[in-house]
């Protein structure tokens, strides 16, 4: 695989983030805890020394009380870019990318190139709990952005990440033999994708009576990934694919928020993360309450990330640290069409992304088809 390195000569310092990565693991109990404290602290500062939008969320200064910091919401980001970026960076300087989340707010986000390390120096991580390196081929169920020189860039990715892409905008039968030949026929080790697309995908193969591992011998292990995966799909991908199934939680403006370790737990990327289950007022909740998941980036210095809203529902373990129990508000459904295609929910983000990207003012979108041929579009916009 060619993609660390390349990102090590771009000025992510990989190498520099996988040891910081493994000192952080290393600590335990009341050390992990102090650290964690101070780092959500020294973000919640150097935001608000350095960044006016963020400081003007605050009335009265930066309180002393973690509790009194403003909640962002998604809604507080959709602004002039350029202004939320903290000083002294500049958008030349950092990673810039978009995001419609399960919400359907889109906004851009930025990394700096130590906070974008970090989120692959945790992926590496994960991924080796269960066997599997980003070196390996892996053959994922994903969109792709529908301009011609992002989706070149986005397959040039693929091709130094070792990927074989199957897009999801069809998911027809059709679509799946040629997908069920490529598995068979290119040594994938693992595949990853929306949920919703791999179980459709799932479903074809059941139909045919087989296991997918019986004719992909290399084949170990499945990651779903950007919707909920319900007991129930989880037993049909089990069962249909014949590997684990593991689950992965994240969002693109932040990082890997749970990933399934090897004992089946749902663990919290809090290595990189601080979170926190909160109700309608703001005030933390028991764990195995379910309530607001708000998520403090402990590494990201370009982009106020501090006590954000995501908009997902989620509770903790009650018995276990850092373990997240409990997930809601992410599911995607699949998009009917009238020539008997179907495509994934996600579709109409690949979509709100190419607006976003050539300057839209889309500010909130919800979709609904209500007929094999009517979709109904609520947008909220800056301007008609």
């Amino acid at each position: 695989m060619f993609l660390f390195p390349i990102l090590q000569l771009k000025g992510y310092p990989i190498h520099k983030a996988k040891r910081e990565l493994s000192k952080i693991q290393a600590m335990g109990g009341a050390p992990f805890n102090s650290w964690q404290e101070d780092k959500k602290w020294e973000m919640a500062r150097h935001h608000y020394q350095n960044n006016s939008v963020y400081r003007s969320l605050f009335k009265n200064g930066l309180p002393g009380n973690w509790n009194s910091l403003p909640i962002i919401t998604k809604s507080d980001l959709q602004q002039e870019f350029s202004s939320l970026i903290t000083q002294p960076y500049k958008r030349r300087e950092v990673y810039v990318g978009n995001t419609s989340g399960s919400s359907g707010t889109p906004f851009f986000y930025a990394k700096d190139k130590h906070a974008h390390a970090m989120t692959y120096a945790l992926i590496a991580n994960r991924y080796a709990w269960h066997g599997l390196s980003l070196s390996q081929k892996q053959g994922r169920f994903y969109g792709i952005p529908l301009d011609e020189s992002s989706k070149f860039r986005e397959l040039l990715k693929d091709k130094m990440a070792n990927r074989v892409r199957f897009p999801v905008f069809d998911l027809s039968d059709q679509a799946f033999e040629k997908i069920q030949h490529s598995i068979k026929s290119g040594r994938i080790k693992y595949l990853y994708g929306y949920t919703s697309a791999l179980v459709a995908f799932a479903r074809y193969v059941k139909a045919r009576q087989v296991v997918l591992k019986s004719q992909c011998p290399l084949l170990s292990a499945c990651i779903v990934t950007s919707e909920m995966c319900v007991e129930e799909d989880k037993m049909l991908l089990e069962q249909t694919f014949g590997v684990p199934i593991i689950n992965e939680y994240g969002a693109s403006e932040l990082d890997i928020i749970a990933f399934t370790a090897a004992n089946g737990d749902w663990k919290l990327s809090r290595e990189n993360l601080f979170v926190e289950i909160l109700d309608d007022q703001g005030q933390a909740v028991p764990n195995g309450q379910e309530g607001r998941m708000v998520i403090t980036s402990l590494h990201n210095r370009v982009f106020p990330m501090v006590r954000y809203d995501i908009g997902d529902l989620g509770a903790l373990d009650e018995n276990k640290a850092g373990v997240l129990k409990k997930l809601s508000g992410r599911s995607n459904d699949l998009i009917h069409l009238p020539s008997g295609k179907k495509a994934a929910g996600l579709t109409f983000y690949y979509i709100s992304r190419r607006i976003l990207e050539s300057g839209g003012s889309i500010k909130e979108f919800i979709i609904r088809q209500t007929a094999l041929n009517r979709f109904e579009f609520d947008i909220k916009a800056d301007k008609p």
